[in-house]
């Protein structure tokens, strides 16, 4: 008879979830609205935290009543956000202490985030070589978050099965990326409201997990399945 499955790997949301760069996006997106006469509102925070950068930068487009292109805006942002980025990086609370646990327990762990190499990279940096086996952009994929690609690409590269796999997010666009992917989801919602399912786990942050915790959070999800079968 079947138990419940073994985690086998870690991936990890960036924005909002590892390191505190939301507000970094909140404040290019205010500056650059406001280039265009636009006080960007919670409401525009709220439809794209997350991402992905195509669907913001179409968005303000849109805003922008077609003055400067998606690309354009695209590409402003992320050079905004990007010098926000040197300035230096935050964790979230309890981001850097799970890593750490996660790291310890010998499981791989890998960075998946819809934002470009050149931020993914800035985050890396902050932990020692090694923390992440691989990390995924949103240049590694052909459609990004919400699109379960990019966990589905992670779970590839690690040689690990999505279904056996923990994917901790913040964002509705993540959240969905991970629950369509298959495998079982921490959520830390900022801004945005979310149900949990039978493989979605809400906490308000990170602080306190261990890893065990983690393991439970996870095999909670896998005995439920393996229960429903015998039904």
């Amino acid at each position: 008879m079947m138990g419940a499955r073994d985690l086998q790997a870690v991936l990890w949301d960036m924005d909002g979830t590892l390191i505190n760069s939301e507000p970094f996006w909140l404040i290019a997106e205010r500056a650059l609205m406001l280039r265009f006469n636009h006080q960007w509102t919670d409401a525009d925070q709220a439809l794209c935290i997350g991402g992905p950068l195509p669907k913001v930068g179409a968005y303000m487009s849109s805003l922008s009543k077609g003055a400067a292109s998606a690309e354009y805006f695209e590409t402003e942002l992320v050079r905004m956000v990007a010098e926000q980025f040197a300035t230096g990086l935050d964790f979230t609370p309890g981001a850097r202490e799970l890593i750490y646990a996660i790291a310890e327990a010998d499981i791989p762990m890998a960075l998946v985030s819809a934002s470009p190499r050149l931020l993914v990279d800035s985050a890396i940096a902050l932990l020692p070589a090694g923390t992440f086996i691989t990390s995924v952009s949103n240049q590694d994929v052909r459609v990004s978050k919400p699109d379960p690609e990019s966990y589905l690409l992670a779970a590839e590269r690690l040689n690990v099965d999505i279904e056996n796999s923990l994917v901790i997010e913040d964002s509705k666009t993540g959240i969905d990326s991970g629950l369509a992917s298959g495998a079982v989801v921490l959520g830390i919602p900022h801004i945005i409201t979310y149900p949990p399912t039978s493989r979605l786990h809400l906490r308000k942050d990170l602080l306190g997990l261990s890893i065990l915790d983690i393991r439970d959070i996870f095999s909670h999800e896998s005995q439920e399945e393996h229960d429903a079968t015998r039904i």
